[in-house]
């Protein structure tokens, strides 16, 4: 997925003034609701992100982390410090559980300020700056160049309801362009690989489109014939309910159940979920959910374990950590 710079500070205050916007893929909108959301990523997705998600983990170790809930405001260190443990623990990718920032065009441009700034970061990391444009990797310098456009940085979110208030689709939209999507990860020369799915509940509500999608095997990776050892699912809505005092799934009765037969058929090792800003782990048909809590600053002002890093191994096995953020509220 390419993060690109955000060109907003006129376009993107015109789209939370005016009752329409123009979407990425170019279609007047208003009110973007979630059959509308899946039909342009549907679009983005099959003709800009097929072949640029695919991975591969040489010795078949690796980690990933994975955030929930940052509501990023005017100050963005909480996502800032998820990202630079990513970067020091030298994980294969992070993810993000959707509402990632509250829905204010200045608080997008905070946001996407802070990808580039980290986006520049992995850059110097892991590749050599051959002339003022291009980039090889340190790790293959016969390689092919890469602009730094071209470099994809390996941070994936979903949406979430945060996210899609107040118009926010367009803003989000902007900076991640697809609210669906999958890729898979090659793992060394083992003949296997793991496969990796996003979905777009922020509406708490999968749509009509979106599970056509999902029935026609949009998702179901294979093909050309890869045989997956683990399948893990990324939502911001949450299925199970924590606790008597916090939110059941908005999803209805009947997508739940399309759901936790979706997952039986895809083989789901791990589901991760965000929303309602509180720690739940259960499994449920051999399935292990876990349900992150808010690293938002206002919804928890102390340093906390609100990250999770998963450790999936060439052996084939796969565990999780709490991970530790230091950042305090100040103010």
């Amino acid at each position: 997925m390419k993060i690109k710079q955000l060109i907003m500070a006129a376009a993107a205050t015109a789209a939370l003034t005016s009752c329409e916007k123009v979407s990425p893929i170019g279609v007047l909108v208003s009110g973007t609701g979630v059959e509308d959301r899946v039909k342009m990523s549907a679009t983005y997705y099959k003709e800009y992100m097929g072949e640029e998600l695919d991975n591969e983990s040489p010795d078949g170790d690796y980690t990933f982390l994975v955030g929930a809930d940052s509501h990023v405001t005017t100050d963005s260190s909480r996502i800032e410090e998820m990202l630079q443990i990513g970067l020091d623990n030298e994980d294969m990718f992070y993810a993000h559980l959707g509402d990632i920032a509250d829905t204010k065009a200045e608080y997008y441009i905070t946001l996407d300020k802070s990808l580039k700034k980290y986006k520049e970061k992995f850059a110097e990391k892991y590749f050599d700056r051959v002339n003022p444009y291009e980039y090889v990797r340190k790790d293959a310098p016969d390689g092919p160049a890469y602009t730094f456009e071209e470099i994809i940085y390996p941070f994936f979110p979903v949406v979430g309801n945060h996210d899609i208030t107040h118009n926010g689709w367009a803003l989000w939209s902007n900076i991640f362009h697809s609210s669906f999507y999958e890729f898979i990860i090659k793992i060394g020369d083992t003949g296997f690989y793991d496969h990796f799915i996003f979905l777009d509940s922020a509406s708490g509500t999968l749509g009509k489109e979106q599970i056509k999608l999902i029935e026609e095997g949009v998702l179901d990776g294979n093909e050309n014939g890869e045989k997956f050892r683990f399948t893990f699912v990324f939502s911001h809505t949450n299925l199970f309910r924590p606790s008597s005092q916090q939110f059941a799934s908005t999803f209805t009765r009947e997508e739940t159940f399309f759901l936790l037969d979706k997952f039986d058929e895809w083989k789901v090792t791990m589901a991760f979920c965000g929303h309602v800003h509180k720690w739940d782990e259960r499994e449920f048909n051999n399935v292990r959910y876990l349900t992150l809590d808010s690293m938002c600053e206002n919804n928890n002002p102390e340093p906390g374990d609100y990250l999770i890093r998963v450790h999936v191994t060439r052996d084939g096995e796969v565990d999780y950590e709490k991970v530790h953020m230091s950042t305090r509220k100040t103010n």
